[in-house]
């Protein structure tokens, strides 16, 4: 099938039949013929598709005409409901192919009937959520109604909502077969689902829970794929991290004391001696809190204060003290799940205790909520090889930013396939044309106290020709606080709209972003990727320094101990081709469409300084480079007027 594919995408073929306004790209039809072969050998492939490419298209083809069963996992969800609602029933339909598809997400997202219940009977026990008696009130009449079980239906229910952890389940406290309303339960009717159909749409932490079997709910979802095809891959390594490391959390801990309570309660059953028991596990919970004496952060375990250490095998003892309390009482299902958990998170909170410092790191994140206990691995490319390897199908990973230049091996070593077949597709936008990369000059060091108020200067006269129309990027909040007051200074009444991350949920944000149409959002991580906005809206895209990743962040330690500990460089191993990943992400929000142009604006001065920034450079669009603000303000001013003339012509027409 892969000769057909230029038929498949050729202007007279079944997409241009039944797409409106559809255009053959000679890149799209490559990469599917590439997609194709991989699917056929069954063998890895690790393809970077530039903006534009319509990568989506170029492995869907692909994987429907293959006839095999194939996962498809996305980085966000918004992704992975665009495939399963809409772009697999359209291209099935086109190529004349029924497919069954199936949507899973993880179980947190389904409605559990039995501890909806249980939330029911007991809803003085939830607490701390004003009016839970209405809003449990109106899950109930929607959990009567829904097919899917699928929470992202109640669109009104914040998943912040306290009541979210009490209406689902968690891989303990499923009941499993032995639950009342396993007949009529929603994740294992998603999961049936999945295994019956042809096309399987997941999520990064869904499929990586999958493979480190963290989740037996869904242990069997692999063995079945001829074929996984992972979109946005450039998360996945970190992904990875997580799932092949060890948690351990209060709130695992808060949870199952309030299950216990539920479940004794329902059950008939009074044990004063077990209630007892859960309020001195509460006071040890309080006094291990009380040992750190900074508070909010992240505590690394050898600065943690022996007082803090020492609590530690306490909280074990009594949580197995509880177990064994719950299993002897013999009182249904509910309890003994109870049970069952309890040992669990005393059997975790041993092997976090005892888990060698020679192969990870480990560390207390304490914030508002509770602590979390963490260990990550130094490395997870090996676990990653394994599993690959072990199960004989196609592995597809693909998104815009995988390549240091031409140069996969930074990526393709993390996911443990350094020998894998790589494909890189260049963007059929004409950088060349459509935009301009302005570098400022004489710019402070990035650490300067000068430098946020004088990025901000650099952009004024690019902000000024554009009216606005622009994504101010930050690499951290420290550096996003100090942008907003120095735009404030400089334009203290400006005439344009000014969004700030943080005002709002950042899908309101960006709709009010595209809607007034001439703002400027200042932003930090999670704009700097995954956000899609089209048109004149978005004319200037000004990252302020490098992304280098903190260097306190506990992950990054680890990742870097472990190159030091195998005789690497950490710093070109892993820091430098991780920020030059990052910055291609920010800078790919500009161009994402063939009418777009715009101006991309670097603010940090070691791009001409350090020898490195060479690496950046080469990794940016190939757009003319300028240090003359006022060009890059003209070439703004122009596209803009060329633009304007047109949009009125067109008006007027109609």
């Amino acid at each position: 099938m892969n000769s057909d594919y230029k038929e498949v995408f050729g202007l007279e073929g079944p997409l241009a039949r039944a797409l409106p306004g559809y255009a053959y790209r000679p890149e799209q039809a490559a990469m599917a013929k590439a997609v194709g072969l991989a699917l056929a050998r069954l063998e890895p492939l690790i393809v970077e598709a530039g903006t534009g490419t319509g990568k989506t298209f170029a492995y869907l083809v692909p994987a429907l005409l293959s006839g095999r069963s194939v996962i498809i996992s996305t980085g966000t969800r918004t992704l992975q409901d665009q495939l399963f609602r809409r772009d697999v029933p359209l291209l099935a339909k086109a190529l004349g192919l029924p497919a069954k598809i199936a949507l899973l997400k993880g179980r947190a997202n389904y409605l559990c009937r039995h501890r909806l219940e249980l939330a029911t009977q007991q809803g003085s026990l939830l607490g701390g959520e004003r009016g839970v008696a209405r809003v449990l009130a109106r899950v109930s009449r929607w959990a009567a109604a829904t097919k899917s079980g699928d929470l992202s239906e109640l669109t009104d229910l914040p998943e912040q909502s306290a009541l979210w952890p009490s209406i689902t389940s968690t891989r303990e406290n499923c009941l499993g077969q032995e639950c009342p309303q396993f007949a009529r339960c929603h994740v294992f009717e998603a999961r049936r689902n999945a295994q019956a159909a042809d096309i399987v749409v997941v999520n990064h932490h869904l499929l990586l829970a999958d493979l480190a079997l963290k989740d037996e709910g869904f242990g069997d979802l692999l063995p079945g794929a001829e074929a996984v095809i992972l979109d946005e891959a450039h998360q996945v390594p970190d992904i990875a991290a997580q799932f092949f490391g060890e948690t351990w959390s209060v709130r695992q801990l808060q949870l199952l004391l309030r299950d216990i309570g539920a479940e004794l309660i329902a059950a008939g059953v009074r044990a004063p001696s077990i209630n007892a028991a859960v309020g001195a596990l509460e006071t040890l919970l309080e006094e291990m809190r009380s040992t750190l004496q900074r508070g909010a952060g992240r505590h690394e375990w050898a600065q943690l204060p022996d007082a803090f250490l020492d609590v530690l095998p306490e909280l074990e003892t009594a949580i197995s003290e509880i177990a064994s309390q719950l299993e002897g009482l013999g009182a249904g299902a509910g309890v003994s799940n109870c049970a069952r958990r309890a040992a669990t998170l005393a059997n975790s909170l041993a092997s976090l205790r005892e888990l060698s410092d020679d192969t990870g790191l480990r560390w207390v994140d304490a914030n508002p909520n509770g602590l979390l206990l963490q260990y990550t691995p130094f490395e997870v490319a090996e676990r990653l090889r394994e599993y690959v390897e072990s199960r004989p199908c196609a592995w597809v990973f693909t998104s815009a930013t995988l390549a240091i230049g031409e140069d996969f091996s930074h990526f393709a070593t993390r996911v443990g396939l350094p020998e894998a077949r790589t494909l890189q597709i260049e963007s059929p936008f004409d950088y060349r044309d459509q935009a301009r990369i302005f570098l400022p000059p004489q710019m402070p060091e990035p650490q300067s106290p000068a430098f946020a108020a004088r990025f901000i200067e650099a952009c004024a006269p690019l902000l000024e020709a554009s009216g606005g129309r622009a994504f101010l990027l930050y690499t951290s909040y420290r550096a996003l606080a100090e942008g907003v007051r120095a735009l404030q200074a400089r334009f203290p009444n400006p005439a344009f709209p000014v969004l700030v991350q943080g005002e709002a949920p950042r899908e309101a944000l960006l709709n009010r972003f595209r809607e007034l149409g001439n703002a400027v959002l200042l932003a930090t991580g999670s704009f700097w990727e995954g956000v899609d906005v089209k048109g004149e809206a978005l004319c200037i895209v000004a990252i302020d320094k490098l992304p280098f990743a903190s260097p306190d962040d506990p992950l990054l330690k680890a990742r870097l101990e472990g190159i030091r500990r195998r005789g690497g460089n950490p710093f070109f191993e892993y820091q430098l081709p991780q920020a030059v990943l990052a910055l291609k992400q920010g800078v790919g929000r500009l161009i994402r469409d063939f009418d777009d142009f715009g101006v991309i604006v670097i603010g940090d001065p070691r791009l001409k300084t350090k020898a490195y920034g060479r690496v950046f450079l080469d990794a940016l669009p190939a757009s003319p480079v300028t240090t003359d603000g006022a060009a890059a303000a003209q070439f703004l001013a122009e596209r803009l007027g060329q633009v304007r003339p047109a949009r009125a012509l067109a008006s007027q027409a109609t």
